[in-house]
């Protein structure tokens, strides 16, 4: 009941929020669509030959996407900002190991009333490209799919912002998760009889921005994703993506990116992933 509550609400607002959209706008409102393509190479390669001193041979790769389409207006912003990356690495005579997978999605609506918070509405996707293993084990195990496990969140509530420097929003939150094969994900511990491939949660979702130039060629940039459901408000998810950028010239970067994720329904522990790469990056728009 509560959830049907929950859902009804989210289309109300949304519904009111687009209602007063059409009355507002005029004629002389000014409106532009602004696309954003950046894609990136890192590569890494290291052979022996009759070398004395140990080692082997070691070849990696990955391919890097940020993809964007921005929509402007007077009393409308519109943002969509597709990420992407996938690498494998391959050490002596074994095969090519993932290291890097994932598919990021966010639009974000916002409508702007000249308040100190404006109302807004977002929805994100997140799941891996290819199949995801772990290779502590013998064969390896896999351990995720494409879209097993998928996560689906809509968030309905009020955003501020600092220019382009700092952005936060808060609001209401719903999330999907959608399990096949791998149903550890959307398992619920209280019904022993089936094992579900579906989980639906409502609660409070935090989103942080902040984009900060150190120098002339570096930047720093930070988000901070929290969720917490409503029936476990002492729990939250935690994804918090760090990168830093060293600009060496025109398509040339040197990125340090660290990310830390926190779900207690993946890993009890908290996940940490870091990567140092040298690349050619390329501005499609």
């Amino acid at each position: 009941m509560f959830k049907k509550f929950v859902f009804s609400a989210v289309v109300a607002l949304i519904s009111l929020t687009f209602a007063y959209s059409q009355e507002s706008e005029t004629e002389e409102n000014e409106s532009y669509w602004k696309p954003l393509g950046i894609i990136g190479l890192n590569l890494s390669q290291i052979a022996f030959q009759d070398w004395s001193q140990g080692g082997d041979n070691s070849i990696a790769w990955a391919l890097i996407g940020n993809f964007g389409l921005e929509y402007s207006s007077k009393n409308w912003s519109f943002k969509n900002k597709l990420k992407t990356s996938f690498g494998m690495n391959k050490l002596g005579d074994a095969d090519f190991r993932t290291t890097d997978n994932e598919l990021y999605f966010e639009s974000v609506l916002i409508r702007t009333l000249g308040w100190f918070a404006d109302p807004y509405f977002s929805n994100t996707v997140r799941t891996i490209i290819a199949n995801g293993y772990d290779y502590k084990t013998t064969p390896e195990t896999q351990i995720a799919g494409f879209f097993d496990p998928g996560y689906i969140s809509q968030s309905l509530g009020f955003a501020y912002s600092i220019e382009k420097f700092f952005k936060w929003r808060l609001g209401m939150g719903l999330q999907e998760t959608f399990t096949n094969r791998f149903r550890q994900y959307t398992d619920d511990p209280k019904t022993s009889d089936k094992t579900e491939a579906f989980k639906f949660d409502t609660g409070i979702e935090s989103v942080s921005e902040l984009e900060l130039p150190i120098d002339d060629n570096l930047f720093y940039q930070t988000k901070i994703r929290l969720f917490s459901r409503f029936n476990s408000l002492d729990v939250w998810d935690v994804r918090w993506d760090n990168l830093i950028t060293a600009k060496i010239n025109k398509y040339l970067n040197v990125n340090l990116n660290f990310l830390v994720v926190y779900e207690k329904q993946q890993s009890l522990r908290t996940q940490i992933k870091e990567a140092l790469q040298l690349g050619i990056t390329y501005n499609i728009f």
